[in-house]
């Protein structure tokens, strides 16, 4: 067949599945649709995952290429019973300073960044924000990439060493409690104590961070003496000086802990270090589990499709029995039979698939709008999706097409 008459052939069957949607608008509505929702939810699900991708690779990113944490506890997701049979982690002793101002000395270290999450109800007049998000920090918040501070200034050195009663705070906060007005050295009250806000940053919302909620920023001191925090549960950023190779650092760092905990060599270490690729090691294991079974659910919708659009095409073999006797008895092949009614069921698939990813991208937009997540579809996901269409149309629909390729043109021309 030359390259003209399948093009002929492909627009013939094209034709006529958009005739058959048009007559049978509730049967073929169903097969569309079923396709539609899987393809849906397979772009959906794409959309968000590349967006929370891409806010962690900048959350990452934020905390500067070569920067690791030492943590008291591992990030792992072992089976745990909570006892120290089975969590030996449980065991591990806290930082305590001595070892954080030795990791300060080490001359292949830049910074030692010290911070806890905690939490507390804060209020300005009659405005209380519950459980309002805190991070506190050492002095060396600003070397750890933090948010430009504008309006106002970060704590100083002397004032997080003294555990001096300032806040900086996030844009949300100062929207939340002051309005319009400048936030600039008002008291605020964080259980019951009061901090003099000296700063306002803009909070780079993602999907890590929690979004656009409102934080504030204190000294590390401030938060132990002041709201109850405990140092037992302190985590470290360490920073190495411009030109030192990460891995290299990390070892100094592991050799100082261990060395100061007083470890032999076949002991296990009694903390954690946790790199960027650790960090993104466990986010894939987590997201990819999630993504897979998003996806296999998903892919319920286009067997639902595939199974109508088997259903339609019967149908269709069967209302044109006569059509069929007719095209062979003035020489259509077998072939091309096949090829007219695989055309009509790819097109019927690939209508699902446009009005899939249609509604892909619209729920991308509103995910971007409503949530922190800077929701995309992948060009991935629309190759996939087109090729779904595809082998959806030729695996279901060469059930139908083939009975139609053997029919005898003699027995289809007697039907009524």
């Amino acid at each position: 067949m030359s390259l003209i008459s399948r093009l002929s052939t492909i627009a013939e069957g094209v034709g006529i599945a958009i005739d058959a949607v048009r007559g049978n608008k509730v049967r073929s509505g169903l097969t569309i649709m079923g396709v539609a929702v899987g393809v849906f939810v397979v772009v959906l699900i794409a959309a968000a995952v590349h967006g929370i991708n891409l806010s962690v690779a900048k959350d990452f990113e934020s905390a500067g290429p070569t920067t690791f944490f030492v943590s008291r506890y591992p990030i792992s997701f072992e089976n745990c019973d909570g006892t120290a049979n089975t969590c030996r982690w449980l065991s591990n002793p806290p930082i305590r300073n001595g070892e954080i101002e030795a990791l300060r000395r080490l001359p292949e270290v830049q910074a030692v960044g010290v911070r806890i999450d905690w939490s507390a109800d804060i209020e300005y007049r009659n405005t209380r924000l519950q459980q309002a998000s805190i991070e506190a920090y050492s002095a060396e918040w600003p070397e750890m990439n933090a948010p430009e501070v504008w309006p106002g200034r970060a704590f100083t050195r002397s004032e997080a060493e003294t555990g001096a009663r300032v806040a900086v705070i996030n844009t949300q906060m100062a929207e939340q409690l002051f309005g319009d007005a400048d936030p600039i050295d008002r008291e605020i009250q964080m259980r019951g104590k009061p901090f003099v806000v000296i700063g306002v940053f803009t909070d780079n919302a993602s999907f890590l961070s929690g979004g656009d909620r409102p934080k504030a920023v204190i000294p590390v001191m401030a938060a132990v003496r002041h709201l109850g925090a405990r140092l037992n549960n302190v985590g470290l950023a360490v920073k190495p000086r411009a030109g030192q190779d990460r891995d290299a650092v990390v070892d100094q760092v592991t050799a100082a802990l261990r060395a100061s905990r007083g470890q032999r060599p076949s002991e296990e270490s009694t903390f954690a270090i946790i790199t960027q690729d650790k960090l993104m090691e466990t986010y894939n294991s987590i997201f990819g589990v999630f993504f897979l079974v998003m996806i296999a659910l998903s892919a319920v919708g286009l067997l639902v499709g595939g199974v109508g659009v088997v259903a339609i095409m019967m149908i269709s073999v069967t209302e044109r029995t006569r059509e069929i006797g007719v095209r062979k008895a003035l020489g259509a092949t077998r072939s091309t039979i096949l090829w007219q009614f695989l055309v009509e069921a790819i097109t019927l698939t690939g209508i699902g698939v446009v009005l899939g990813l249609l509604a892909g991208w619209g729920g991308s937009a509103a995910i971007r709008a409503a949530t922190p997540i800077a929701a995309s579809v992948p060009p991935l996901a629309v190759v996939a999706a087109l090729a779904a269409s595809v082998v959806t149309g030729v695996l279901f629909g060469m059930m139908p097409a083939m009975r139609a390729s053997r029919l005898d043109p003699v027995i289809a021309l007697r039907h009524e």
